[in-house]
């Protein structure tokens, strides 16, 4: 019998965490390896848990995570960048 706190080593919080957590944003002003690690640091330094994607060519920043737009819209705006939600 699984316990309610963890299935299939995964916990339930990171259970929730579905596509649907998924935000998508195009940050045209991220132009090179130093922004993504910029961003990365400041969405992570909100949620240690979050998982970001980037694609510097793309300048596309896909983010999984459980905390809202606004919070994450504004890690970005604080580390230097400008975030439009995709």
């Amino acid at each position: 019998m699984v316990g309610w706190g963890i299935v299939q080593g995964f916990t339930l919080e990171r259970l929730k965490m579905t596509e649907l957590n998924v935000r998508k944003f195009n940050v045209q002003d991220m132009t090179c390896g130093h922004c993504v690690g910029r961003i990365t640091e400041a969405i992570n330094a909100l949620d240690p848990q979050a998982k970001v994607e980037t694609s510097v060519p793309d300048r596309k920043v896909s983010i999984q995570s459980g905390m809202g737009v606004e919070k994450l819209v504004a890690a970005m705006l604080d580390a230097g960048y400008s975030p439009v939600l995709a």
